[in-house]
């Protein structure tokens, strides 16, 4: 039977500081390691941004879409599917967001005023899907674990980032105590690439075919 890989947790050097290569060479680089797509998501506005605060909504939002379009251009070009997504900031705290646009970021010049919870409110409102990333990690930047189990949709349970396992099989038992869906990813920045993410039966078609596959449990999870 075929599997269609996706990588999951990605970020790009339009959009987050952190990254060191495009949308479009993190494209061609999972195109060559046999993954059949990826979603970017880039560190939000308020987070590991590399975005001038100082420029009006409209045009941070364009700006922090780059990535996601070269990549999307590219991908177009080279066959490999491209979904939006991006990593959402709340004291170091963060989630991964999916199913929403563009759009929907630049009818809301006030979404950095919310609280966590609000946030994951309107997410859920409009259709979108969150996923708590890495929740264990422990780092200079991050120096408390905190937890939204009643917002949450699904838990990051292998990220490539986490240098210490333990974070990772803390997310597990977190997961399961809960019976929520499980997520790997990269938490690719173009030092590190390819190394984790969901097979699926089936070729995704789109952000919300991503997440009901997700809710049906219909995949495995890979580190490779």
């Amino acid at each position: 039977m075929a599997l269609y890989r996706y990588e999951t947790h990605l970020h790009t050097k339009e959009a987050s500081a952190c990254s060191i290569i495009s949308g479009a060479e993190h494209v061609r680089n999972y195109k060559e390691a046999g993954y059949s797509g990826i979603v970017v998501t880039d560190h939000f506005l308020n987070g590991n941004s590399c975005i001038p605060k100082n420029l009006p909504w409209e045009k941070q939002i364009e700006l922090f879409c780059k990535g996601y379009e070269n990549a999307k251009e590219e991908g177009d070009r080279i066959g490999l599917s491209v979904f939006f997504g991006w990593e959402a900031y709340f004291q170091a705290t963060e989630f991964l967001i999916y199913g929403l646009d563009k759009k929907w970021l630049l009818e809301h010049p006030d979404m950095l005023t919310w609280s966590v919870e609000e946030y994951h409110r309107r997410v859920h409102e409009d259709g979108g899907f969150v996923i708590h990333a890495h929740p264990f990690r422990i780092r200079p930047y991050i120096k408390e674990v905190r937890l939204f189990p009643d917002t949450i949709d699904a838990v990051e349970v292998i990220n490539c980032g986490n240098h210490d396992p333990e974070f990772d099989h803390k997310a597990l038992a977190y997961a399961k105590s809960l019976n929520l869906p499980v997520t790997a990813g990269t938490d690719a920045h173009g030092y590190e690439s390819a190394l984790a993410g969901i097979d699926f039966e089936h070729k995704i078609k789109d952000s919300q075919d991503f997440i009901e596959s997700i809710k049906a449990g219909r995949y495995k999870l890979i580190r490779i």
